[in-house]
């Protein structure tokens, strides 16, 4: 039997039009197969289709509609019957006089809790209590699941980001971690590891979220990061025990690397003139995503001649978690202008850095130097590879590597820190990194995500708790702790101030004026999974923000705001 590295290299896109059932088809072949794989799990790796996929005309009719305002919702319905009962009846009734959408699917769906599940603080309560108490709240357990769902089981418990998000989410969990590693919560830790790595022995890769619609993409590779903070209570024996799974993450990231001609993509892998390899994010179903597919539909629409390439940029940017952002944007302002799959991110490969050295490390503790050697090798080649491309010396600062399309000047954003977060910079690059942060990206509230702004919400004014978690470490490794001790002050400031407002936390914060975030394509969601991780870690790393009232926060009150 191959192995999943081995099942994986193997796969290849469909070139196709738009048959989602056909590509999907090979999804769950490859799932059925991986179970063999699963072995003593009790948790079948087999999945159903995507609700666009079986429900086709039914599900294009709710969303674009508009029979639920969040098109998240209806992708998440639980029914009972099946799928193909529940369309036959729709098109033998559909054209009935007087037929009512919303009863129909009234009757075969179980409808949504109104709105958002809020757990508030109590009086008083500390913010460091309350997030210990959320841990519990955004808890689930998924081992046996009743009916149809696009929800894909899971063998231990999890920690969602809560709101609209009620499944496993891949890079926000590293952030998740590290809250919970502060309060004392490992066994979590190890429950959520040990998902991921179920779903890489199943499917090959960890889904953006453990629903059958994310299944085509994953998210910014932060496994072998999650092995860090394991391996750091248990021993350098957690590297050897999950090699399997970073080999075979690794496999599904370079997947068609071998193939590839010089200014070739494949995937999620580029090659460049020089025979640089790269990588980039890509999903292989040029269609609208189930979870915003009438939003994804209007986009497309502005871009008649081309819609497919706008479906699949969308998709990619998803699998980005810079879901949106005008980073991705070829005129820097519009979302039909995406073309996310053109770019090489500097965080992305700062993440595959880091992978790579990860495998190096668990094959010299496995004993084995020749892979050992190997993998250090295309480590360091990916990072001399950053360091020269992706490194602009006008913004002094790193960003995206435009492969593909006509050069432009790229933006400056807060990914241009995750060289110096996985050690990748040059000291001398760092040392400007950290004076262009502190000139143009530092807020009163914290790091701003860009400079641009847009409607998105991965760009100004919003900041986002993994960006100050990635500024905070990574100026603390080049030596920079004044600022990245500023950066983690106004943040708690600005968290504290959200909570002592609201009695909770938010997914996104404005870091220019004292609130919340906004824009994007949902409304704002309240938990918040990663915002409670950064939070708690930061007061674990600097203790003094733990007072009652730090100081800090009064003298950033009088701070003048940027325009």
């Amino acid at each position: 039997m191959m192995s999943v590295g081995q099942q994986a290299r193997a796969r290849r896109p469909q070139q196709r039009s738009g048959a989602a059932r056909t590509t999907f088809l090979a999804v769950v072949i490859l799932c059925l197969v991986n179970a063999s794989i699963a072995g003593a799990q009790s948790i079948p790796c087999d999945v159903e289709a995507p609700p666009s996929v079986q429900l086709g005309e039914l599900f294009h009719d709710v969303q674009m509609k508009e029979i639920f305002h969040d098109s998240k919702t209806f992708t998440d319905l639980k029914y009972d019957e099946t799928a193909d009962a529940i369309l036959a009846e729709y098109r033998a009734h559909k054209d009935d006089p007087g037929f009512d959408l919303k009863a129909f699917v009234q009757r075969h769906f179980s409808m949504p809790a109104e709105g958002q599940t809020v757990h508030l603080a109590e009086r008083g309560q500390s913010i460091d209590n309350y997030i210990a108490t959320l841990w519990n709240v955004l808890t689930r357990q998924t081992g046996e699941l009743s009916g149809h769902s696009s929800l894909l089981p899971l063998p231990h418990p999890y920690v969602v980001p809560g709101g609209r998000f009620s499944e496993l989410y891949y890079w926000d969990s590293y952030f998740t971690m590290l809250g919970l590693e502060a309060d004392g919560r490992h066994d979590l830790v190890r429950d959520m590891i040990e998902d991921f790595a179920f779903e890489i022995d199943c499917y090959g890769h960890v889904p953006t979220g453990n629903r059958s619609y994310y299944l085509s993409r994953s998210q910014p590779p932060f496994f072998s990061l999650m092995v860090d903070v394991v391996a750091r209570r248990e021993g350098d024996a957690s590297y050897v025990k999950y090699l399997p799974q970073l080999k075979a993450e690794y496999d599904y990231w370079m997947d068609g690397s071998d193939a590839l001609a010089p200014n070739q993509g494949h995937r999620r892998v580029v090659q460049l003139a020089d025979g640089t390899l790269l990588n980039r994010y890509w999903d292989d179903r040029p269609e609208p995503r189930d979870e915003s597919y009438r939003e994804d539909v209007e986009t497309g629409s502005k871009r008649r001649a081309d819609p497919a390439g706008v479906y699949r940029s969308l998709r990619a940017g998803a699998e980005s978690g810079w879901d949106f952002s005008s980073r991705w944007f070829a005129d820097g302002r519009h979302l039909d202008t995406i073309r996310t799959d053109f770019l090489a991110p500097v965080d992305l490969n700062c993440l595959m850095v880091h992978l790579e050295r990860t495998i190096a490390k668990a094959y010299r503790i496995k004993g084995d130097a020749d892979q050992a050697s190997r993998f250090a090798a295309a480590a360091d080649r990916r990072a001399a590879a950053i360091r020269r491309l992706m490194w602009d010396r006008r913004s002094r600062m790193f960003v995206d590597h435009l492969w593909q399309g006509s050069k432009s000047a790229l933006p400056v954003t807060a990914a241009g820190l995750f060289p110096l977060f996985l050690e990748v910079a040059e000291p001398h690059q760092a040392a400007m990194v950290a004076e262009t942060v502190r000139r143009r990206l530092l807020m009163a509230g914290g790091v701003a995500t860009t400079l641009t702004v847009s409607r998105e919400q991965w760009d100004y004014p919003n900041g986002w708790a993994p960006l100050q978690w990635v500024a905070v470490v990574g100026l603390r490794n080049y030596g920079k702790r004044q600022l990245a001790a500023a950066i983690a002050s106004r943040w708690n400031c600005e968290n504290l101030a959200g909570y002592r407002a609201s009695g909770t936390l938010f997914e996104k914060y404005d870091v220019v004026d004292e609130k919340h975030g906004g824009g994007g394509e949902y409304e704002l969601q309240i938990g918040f999974g990663w915002t409670n991780g950064v939070l708690r870690a930061l007061r674990s790393m600097y203790p003094d923000l733990t007072s009652a009232a730090p100081p800090s926060c009064e003298a950033l009150s009088a701070t003048p705001r940027k325009p």
